[in-house]
C-alpha cells in the first residue's frame, strides 16, 4: 500500500484560510442538474469552481455554451479550471489529443474552451493525455500530443492561462502515472504555457512519491487537486497526509488554486473545511 495508516483523522487538522479553494462541480453536487451546481458551491461558501468538459459534444451549440457561462456568472463564482473534452469517460476514455483519429475534436474545442475561459476568468485548462491505442505507435501518439498541447498552450496564454497535463490512476492504458511521466511530456512540448496538474490522489494511488514530486517539480506545477485515499473521498476519510502536503506546497512556493475533486461520502462533503475558510484569497478580476 503506497500510503501509511494514520491515527489522527485529516479532518481534525486545520486548513489555513489563506488558501484559494475551488470546487470541482463535475464530481461534487452530482445530485443537482449541472447548471445548478455553481450556485450550490456558492451557497456552501465557495467563490470558485472548476468543471470537466460540461457538454456532450466536443463542439457544443452556442446556446449550450451561453447557458453554461450564464450559470457560472449568475452564481457569482469564478471558473478557475476547465477540462478539454476527453471522450466518453464512463466508458474509459481519458482524452483525445494523442488519438490520431480524434485529435481534431480536441483542436476544434480549443477556441470554445478558451472563449469560455476569457468570459469567466479561467486560469487552467486540463488536457487529459489520452489512452494508448492498439495499432498506433506510442511515439506517434506522443508527437501528436506535443503538437496539440503546444497549440492549446498558445491559445491559453492569450487569456493569461495555462494548459495542464495530469497523471491519472485507474485506467491501465493511460500512460501518465507519475509526476515524472507528465513532466517528460512538458519537456517534449517545450512551452512555458503548459504545466503539471498535481493531483495528489492519483499520484498516491499510483505509488508515486508525492513529497518528492512537490520538491522536485514545484516550479512546474500549474494546479493542485486533492482527494483522500483509499476511496477518493473528502479529506479525513482516508489515510493521506493532505494538510502536510499542502503545507509542503506552500513552502515550495505554490500559491495557486487547490481543487476539491473528490467523491463525497457524507451528508456534508465540506465538513472538514470551516465555512469561513472556503472563499478563495484569489478574487475574480
Amino acid at each position: 500500500m503506497p500510503f501509511p495508516h494514520r491515527e489522527i483523522s485529516e479532518a481534525r487538522v486545520p486548513y489555513p484560510s489563506s488558501r484559494s479553494w475551488t470546487v470541482n462541480c463535475s464530481i461534487l453536487f452530482t445530485d443537482l442538474p449541472l447548471h445548478e451546481r455553481p450556485q450550490a458551491a456558492r451557497d456552501a461558501g465557495f467563490d470558485a469552481v472548476e468543471f470537466w468538459w460540461p457538454f456532450a459534444e466536443a463542439v457544443p451549440a452556442n446556446r449550450e455554451v451561453d447557458a453554461f457561462v450564464r450559470a457560472v456568472d449568475d452564481a457569482g463564482v469564478r471558473l478557475t479550471g476547465l477540462n478539454f473534452p476527453a471522450g466518453d469517460m464512463p466508458a474509459g476514455d481519458r482524452g483525445l489529443l494523442s488519438d490520431p483519429s480524434r485529435s481534431h475534436e480536441f483542436r476544434d474545442a480549443i477556441a470554445i474552451a478558451t472563449g469560455i475561459g476569457a468570459r469567466l476568468g479561467t486560469t487552467g485548462f486540463n488536457a487529459l493525455y489520452g489512452n494508448r491505442i492498439d495499432g498506433v505507435a506510442p511515439a506517434e501518439q506522443d508527437t501528436l500530443a506535443a503538437e496539440n498541447l503546444a497549440v492549446a498552450g498558445l491559445a491559453a496564454a492569450a487569456i493569461g492561462a495555462v494548459v495542464l497535463v495530469e497523471p491519472v490512476s485507474g485506467v491501465d492504458a493511460y500512460p501518465l502515472k507519475t509526476a515524472a511521466d507528465a513532466v517528460a511530456v512538458l519537456d517534449r512540448v517545450g512551452s512555458d504555457h503548459v504545466a503539471l496538474l498535481l493531483d495528489v490522489y492519483h499520484l498516491a494511488v499510483n505509488g508515486d512519491d508525492v513529497e518528492a514530486a512537490i520538491d522536485r517539480y514545484a516550479g512546474r506545477i500549474g494546479h493542485v487537486q486533492i482527494a483522500d485515499a483509499p476511496g477518493r473521498g473528502e479529506p479525513g476519510t482516508g489515510d493521506l497526509p493532505l494538510s502536510a502536503w499542502l503545507e509542503r506546497l506552500t513552502a515550495a512556493g505554490y500559491d495557486g488554486w487547490i481543487g476539491c475533486e473528490y467523491k463525497p461520502t457524507g451528508s456534508d462533503p465540506f465538513a472538514w473545511l470551516p465555512a469561513g475558510a472556503r472563499a478563495g484569497s484569489t478574487t475574480r478580476a
